[in-house]
């Protein structure tokens, strides 16, 4: 971990956060995988699905590093890696001109995407909607006069945009169709990716107890977290096993590989109290859940 960035180009690079991508390409991944399944997968719909969705990422991460560092989650007693704004080398004002930027390009992106996609006027709408919400949601995180991350409520946002909306939204994009039991691949990716954000915030208790930001673990303590924690990945492959034997696509219980990744990284954030030596464990978490999907669609689309 650096403990200090050396220029503009390795802070922004920090600020982009490239570790987060492959998660946020996850839930696009998924929804592409079962369209593939049913004959619906269009390519286009695959790729601006996919860039629309790293640029809204690369939009949270940048402000959440603002928003963090403006209210004081970001201080000099935070354990984990230093931030491009609390370092001083990219100002305040230049990150919110890039937050715009990536803005822009993410709206300019998703209406192209739902031009592609759609016919009818109210559910382009929808979408629309939609997607102002996905960008009002990325912005407004720990940014803003009432940041929601600060008030516990950045896990319901996580499961909604990577689980459920992200799949969802990608799968009726492909096809235009929709069926209940995607919910169940939605929810084992909503679960996986508030993961990942638990342990994120199970490292930062401390700074962020002082800051005031009441994430799920500064509400219900370290201990209670960790089981939170152990419960969203077993809910999320409960909800695997449901969609198999509903759908006899016993392939996709290759997925289930994953689980020992993942129960590697649950170990460690039940053991490790140091928050540095946690930090590596989101990526962990983040890359378990990305080869969750891949052997899941290959699972599904091969076996």
């Amino acid at each position: 971990m650096d403990a200090v960035l050396n220029g503009k180009k390795q802070a922004w690079i920090h600020a982009i956060r490239p570790r987060t991508l492959p998660l946020a390409l996850s839930s696009i991944l998924m929804a592409s995988f079962i369209a593939a399944y049913n004959g619906i997968f269009r390519w286009e719909i695959f790729l601006l699905s996919a860039l629309t969705t790293i640029l809204l990422q690369i939009l949270s991460n940048l402000s959440n590093d603002y928003g963090d560092s403006v209210h004081g989650a970001d201080s000099a007693s935070r354990k984990g890696p230093i931030r491009a704004v609390q370092s001083g080398i990219i100002s305040p004002t230049e990150m919110k001109q890039a937050m715009y930027l990536l803005g822009g390009m993410a709206f300019v992106s998703g209406l192209t995407l739902l031009y592609l996609a759609l016919q009818d006027f109210w559910v382009f709408m929808l979408f629309l909607f939609l997607g102002l919400l996905a960008i009002y949601a990325a912005i407004t995180y720990t940014s803003g006069t009432k940041p929601y991350g600060y008030l516990g409520f950045g896990d319901v946002s996580v499961f909604a945009f990577f689980g459920l909306l992200g799949v969802l939204g990608t799968y009726y994009l492909h096809g235009l169709s929709f069926s209940n039991l995607l919910l169940l691949p939605a929810v084992s990716l909503g679960c996986f990716s508030t993961s990942v954000l638990n342990i994120n915030n199970i490292r930062d208790i401390d700074s962020d107890r002082e800051a005031g930001k009441k994430s799920i673990p500064v509400r219900i303590g370290r201990k209670a977290a960790v089981r939170y924690n152990w419960a969203l990945v077993l809910v999320g492959n409960l909800a695997l096993l449901v969609f198999v034997l509903y759908t006899q696509s016993y392939g996709a219980l290759l997925a289930l590989l994953a689980t020992l990744l993942m129960v590697k990284t649950g170990q460690a954030v039940q053991n490790l109290k140091d928050p540095i030596a946690l930090d590596p464990y989101l990526k962990k978490m983040a890359i378990a859940t990305l080869v969750w999907v891949l052997l899941f669609g290959t699972g599904l689309l091969y076996f």
